[in-house]
């Protein structure tokens, strides 16, 4: 079911009438097969034209691959009629009319750049990348290519569409043939620079592509990737870039040629202060733990510490933490609490020092509420719902209580 496909001769119209020849249902969703069209359907890394059939909007656009069928997926409506009329989203057309080019462009620039072959290409509504052979490659090699394939725009070199056999093809100098047996190669030829098999949507001249802009390198094993975007997409990227380095600038009170250096200086600045405050949280807690060790209850050579926080006073990082450097010393047992929107207890105690710290934190818990927790003798936790101080320093005070009668 072969349908005429108008973009190979004008990827410029916008506008066609045409037949619709079958109709597919498919998981509930429904497409139309025309006997031509103007609607790209995503193949060769280029994604599918939208627009309207019939003033319904046309929501994908795929290949058959049993037999090459183009089926146009529509959106709620209804088309009645086999005779139709179809409106492509222009907009959408050209800028992929733009990146398209654009990376035939780019393609050739870094085999001359770099003898750096394009092993693949994708081009969606977010980015643009080729995948290059690339094992040579360096950052003058990069720069040379996005300069020359500016060079080739500027010079708005026509760019031309013919067809040609495999025979013939084969005898040109292309720099890329697809893998096809016989029938006819559609070439892409951008004069006297480059020429392809392409099935693509191209511009008339290169001037159409504005501008080419490398914006990211990734490399994985002996492949390239380059993200780059072309004209309208170039210009959003300017724009957004610019206004993030005039924020920038204004906030960190300097000029653009400065603003890297002024970065850094504040990053180190950053660093250093965390340093300082990590410091002093080291030294408060170190503190803390000094403090309650010798304000703790002593039974037979034991210190016993028990103690409630607010959740506006601590975290349960720092409970741990604390508890960590209670039992440092020996002969410690330390039961911490945490109370607010999500309670905590943390029983612990010195390796040499008396009782079971799994005993006494499911009573403990079940005072809370909850029967989540559990652990070793030397050191058991457990989390409960929201409660205030009062309440967790009486779930405390039980763990006291039944500590005192192991002692």
């Amino acid at each position: 079911m072969t349908t005429r496909k108008l973009y190979y001769q004008d990827s410029y119209r916008t506008r066609f009438k045409a037949q619709i020849v079958d109709r597919v249902r498919q998981e509930g969703l429904t497409a139309v097969i025309l006997d031509q069209t103007c609607f790209y359907p995503t193949s060769g890394g280029q994604p599918f034209d939208r627009g309207t059939i019939n003033n319904v909007p046309v929501l994908n656009v795929t290949l058959r691959e049993v037999d090459g069928a183009i089926l146009h997926w529509v959106g709620e409506g209804d088309i009645w009629s086999d005779t139709i009329v179809a409106d492509l989203d222009w907009t959408r057309r050209f800028d992929h009319m733009q990146q398209h080019t654009g990376q035939h462009i780019l393609s050739q620039a870094f085999i001359q750049a770099a003898e750096a072959e394009t092993v693949s290409f994708h081009l969606s509504e977010q980015t643009v990348t080729i995948d290059l052979e690339a094992t040579t490659v360096k950052p003058e090699h990069i720069e040379y290519a996005e300069h020359l394939a500016n060079q080739v725009i500027w010079q708005n070199r026509p760019v031309h569409i013919r067809a040609a056999s495999v025979e013939e093809a084969q005898e040109l100098p292309l720099r890329k043939i697809p893998p096809v047996r016989e029938g006819k190669l559609r070439l892409i030829e951008i004069e006297n620079y480059d020429l392809t098999a392409c099935g693509g949507t191209h511009v008339n001249a290169t001037g159409e592509v504005g501008m080419i802009k490398i914006v990211k390198l990734e490399r994985s094993g002996t492949l390239l990737r380059v993200e780059f975007c072309c004209g309208q997409r170039a210009l959003q990227d300017y724009r957004q870039k610019n206004s993030v380095v005039n924020r920038l600038t204004t906030m960190l009170t300097t000029g653009v040629p400065e603003l890297v250096d002024s970065v850094t200086k504040l990053q180190l600045e950053t660093k250093e202060a965390r340093r300082t405050i990590k410091r002093q949280h080291n030294a408060m807690l170190q503190l803390e733990a000094d403090t309650l060790r010798a304000q703790g209850k002593r039974k037979n050579n034991t210190i016993i510490i028990t103690r409630v926080y607010p959740d506006t006073d601590s975290d349960p990082g720092q409970l741990r933490t604390l508890a960590g450097r209670l039992v440092k010393e020996d002969n410690v047992v330390a039961l911490l609490g945490l109370a607010g929107e999500k309670s905590l207890l943390i029983f612990c105690r010195s390796s040499n020092a008396p009782g079971e710290m799994n005993q006494l934190i499911k009573p403990a818990l079940q005072l809370l509420g909850s029967a989540s927790g559990g652990g070793t003798a030397e050191m058991a936790q457990g989390g409960g719902p929201t409660a205030n101080v009062e309440r967790v320093e009486q779930a405390v005070a039980r763990a006291e209580r039944l500590l005192m009668g192991q002692l």
